[in-house]
């Protein structure tokens, strides 16, 4: 199994921050995207960036990446999850909403659908609050390009709000890190084990 994780937005991305300025998304996801692909590697997994630089890469480009690989080496072999964090207000100012949450695309396949779950359950296992369109349902179906537009499975991760205060500070202490980190590796093992 190839295993692709994308970084979500680049350095800029206009308006990606905490109301303070301490979390930037670009810079925390390509903190955070290496360790995931450096842990899987360690266990025997074959893993990759799907965007090692640091300005925006543009959808299309990313999508075009991760098609290309699939292509190559069979969709049933890739998976993609792309890292970003959430917010819940545009105008730089704290908010109350708070969680992790997994979103897949609107036509999202079974396995989709399996690898979101699989992710929930790690955050879960994490002792991270998971955001539900449901009580039931691991996952937001959204109309995302990166979920949308590849042809194998795909997961987009909004780990926590960078503009809630507290899950700022969770996001930025070493635990919070490692639990963001460790969710990921976790929840993609999981997957591969149950495919």
């Amino acid at each position: 199994m190839r295993i692709l994780i994308d970084n979500g937005h680049g350095y800029n991305t206009p308006g990606k921050c905490s109301p303070d300025g301490r979390l930037r998304e670009y810079k925390y996801t390509r903190e955070i995207a290496p360790v995931v692909v450096e842990r899987l590697r360690a266990q025997g997994y074959d893993a990759e960036l799907v965007t090692p630089e640091t300005y925006d890469v543009a959808l299309g480009t990313r999508t075009r990446r991760i098609n290309g690989i699939a292509r190559t080496v069979g969709t049933a072999n890739v998976l993609v999850v792309s890292i970003h964090c959430n917010a819940a207000g545009s105008k730089g100012q704290w908010m109350q909403a708070r969680g992790w949450s997994a979103h897949v695309s609107l036509n999202a396949s079974t396995k989709s659908k399996r690898l979101a779950s699989c992710l929930a359950k790690a955050a879960e296992g994490e002792g991270i609050k998971v955001r539900r369109p449901l009580p039931t349902q691991d996952y937001w179906p959204q109309n995302l390009a990166i979920c949308r537009d590849t042809i194998c499975p795909a997961v987009l991760t909004e780990n926590l709000f960078q503009d809630n205060r507290d899950d700022v500070d969770f996001l930025l202490s070493d635990r919070g890190r490692e639990a963001i980190v460790s969710l990921h590796v976790k929840g993609i093992i999981n997957y591969i084990n149950s495919v």
